[in-house]
């Protein structure tokens, strides 16, 4: 994708700092192909903006597998007070009821 004034504007987002680039709807659908290859082989990110709103966002898929977790959670031992620390915290939380109001 070029830069030739085509709507898209660089700027940080979250708190975490992630480089994201704002592109309008219009310019995003004209230049999917594009997009979808800047966002591939170049790993970068974009808001999608109609209106002056964001409404969403194209980013590069995250590598991590299923077997990826598993082998890292067999590299680590459990810890053994982990289990006692969990069920304290539970029993100090309030639980929220979201059906009944």
């Amino acid at each position: 994708m070029t830069n030739k004034g085509c709507g898209v504007r660089v700027r940080y987002q979250s708190d975490n700092l992630i480089y994201m680039k704002d592109i309008s709807a219009t310019e995003a659908g004209r230049n999917f192909s594009e997009l979808l290859d800047a966002v591939e082989h170049r790993h970068e990110s974009f808001v999608v903006v109609r209106k002056g709103r964001s409404i969403a966002r194209i980013v590069p898929e995250s590598g991590t597998s299923g077997s990826d977790v598993k082998q890292l959670l067999r590299a680590h031992r459990a810890d053994p007070a982990w289990a006692k620390d969990l069920r304290e915290l539970r029993s100090i939380l309030e639980g929220e009821d979201r059906w009944n109001g």
